[in-house]
């Protein structure tokens, strides 16, 4: 029982480590480009733009429940159901290769595997927050002013936290053993994508759909950000509790099964 909550103890344990590893995948990632890590502002600036330019100029969309019913709250709301679904996307298609790629780092008997999700949920946590700021940015300039619920994000967000951690540990495990799972996962990706309220709300379903709706971790997050972001109102607890055990859950199956498979990493590797 202690290997299995292990792993949530090593940004602790391992901290320096962790954040090492941290900022050399996010510069990793803009290295030799012009603009270098500032592709991380810019970018999501550029996405909310286009959102904007469409369903304001071609589509001239009109959000469900909107004060003003404009194409520039449509773009934003869509833009907060992206930025959750983003974070999701970039953890998740990281973790089948969390592994596979660092096959020097598995030799290494001290070193702690288990951070690696971790990394990967830090550049993406990195990313959210680049797209937050931009996004409240966008909210405050249309609205004229932000609620005070937008205090409660971070609590809003953080059912998914563990869910990802969960997520990152199977899947790394598993991509060790089986190496198709990195396509699988792309396509479950793109499938979820419309799956989950982005492009639309979950009010503009029938009460039945949205019931199955719900089932989906990523639903009640969405939901809960536009709520305390665009609506000034307060989250919906029962779908944020009932999201954050389903998540925990996840988290102790993920851990379970990433320590009961390392041993052997060593030597399918």
């Amino acid at each position: 029982m202690r290997q299995i909550f292990s792993p949530f103890l090593s940004p602790f344990r391992f901290a320096p480590i962790l954040l090492q590893f941290v900022r050399r995948d996010i510069l990793g990632r803009y290295r030799g480009s012009l603009l270098g890590i500032g592709w991380a502002f810019v970018t999501p600036i550029l996405m909310l733009g286009v959102y904007t330019f469409v369903f304001v100029g071609v589509f001239r969309a009109r959000w469900p429940g909107a004060e003003d019913g404009s194409g520039v709250t449509f773009a934003l709301q869509l833009f907060a159901g992206l930025m959750v679904f983003n974070l999701f996307a970039e953890v998740t298609a990281q973790a089948p290769n969390l592994i596979l790629s660092q096959p020097n780092l598995v030799k290494k008997v001290v070193f702690p595997l288990e951070i690696l999700p971790f990394v990967a949920l830090g550049s993406g946590l990195f990313h959210l927050m680049l797209s937050l700021s931009v996004l409240l940015v966008g909210a405050l300039l249309v609205n004229h002013g932000l609620p005070w619920t937008v205090l409660l994000l971070p609590l809003v967000l953080l059912p998914l936290l563990p869910l990802l951690l969960g997520i990152g540990w199977f899947f790394a495990a598993l991509g060790v053993f089986v190496r198709d799972i990195a396509q699988v996962i792309s396509l479950a990706i793109n499938l979820l994508m419309f799956l989950s309220p982005i492009f639309y709300s979950t009010k503009s379903l029938s009460p039945s759909i949205q019931s199955w709706m719900f089932l989906n971790p990523l639903a009640p997050v969405i939901e809960n950000v536009r709520l305390v972001v665009f609506v000034g109102e307060m989250p919906d607890w029962s779908h944020w509790a009932l999201s954050l055990g389903v998540s925990l859950l996840g988290a102790l199956l993920g851990s379970a099964f990433f320590q009961a498979t390392r041993r052997e990493f060593s030597d399918v590797l």
